[in-house]
């Protein structure tokens, strides 16, 4: 009886970890319930929840389906959640040539064009440029971390979105950053092309 009722308790703080945050993996789903892996992995499929490759596709392809401002191949990273015009969630995995030659670290560039076509992703339009940034690096990242940047849309005025973005890598925030974000009507796509409206 009361070995039924301790895996009832787990079944439902694994679902709840999960809805949370569906990137994590067994391993650190076992660590948080206190559980082998083993465990975790029977106890994920008597609920019928996917692997962690599984939610990950699954989120993605969402995501992607929302997207308006980029193409997919134009997005820097994984977008992994948006809600066009308030909040979008994306992650990226460091490889060892984002590197500086000869260290483990990660070139900014790619932390901040992470961060910048997030920002761009978030704000529901056909064309969506960077107006202004103020951003700020607070830590460097490392080859093989996994970079988690979330957008979110505050005050938006005409065409004009403001989207503060911050990426994470495990606890440790490492990049701020304060978008000014413009969508272009059709016409002014024209002429910033040069083509006559």
């Amino acid at each position: 009886m009361a070995r039924s009722i301790n895996r009832k308790i787990r079944h439902e703080r694994l679902s709840q970890l999960i809805r949370q945050n569906p990137l994590l993996s067994d391993d650190e789903l076992a660590v948080n319930l206190g559980v082998s892996v083993s465990t975790v992995r029977l106890d994920r499929a008597l609920l019928g929840l996917p692997e962690l490759r599984e939610r990950a596709r699954l989120m993605a392809e969402r995501a992607t389906a929302k997207l308006q401002s980029l193409k997919q191949e134009e997005f820097i990273g994984e977008l992994m959640d948006l809600e066009p015009n308030r909040w979008a969630f994306s992650v990226l995995k460091t490889r060892q040539e984002m590197a500086f030659r000869h260290t483990e670290f990660v070139w900014d560039h790619y932390i901040y064009a992470q961060a910048s076509s997030l920002a761009i992703a978030v704000v529901g339009a056909d064309m969506v440029i960077v107006g202004a940034v103020r951003c700020r690096f607070r830590a460097p990242a490392r080859i093989g971390d996994t970079l988690m940047a979330k957008a979110k849309v505050g005050v938006h005025k005409g065409n004009k979105y403001i989207v503060s973005v911050r990426t994470r890598v495990g606890e440790k925030e490492i990049f701020v950053g304060r978008y000014i974000v413009v969508a272009l009507e059709p016409r002014e796509q024209k002429k910033n092309r040069g083509e006559d409206p």
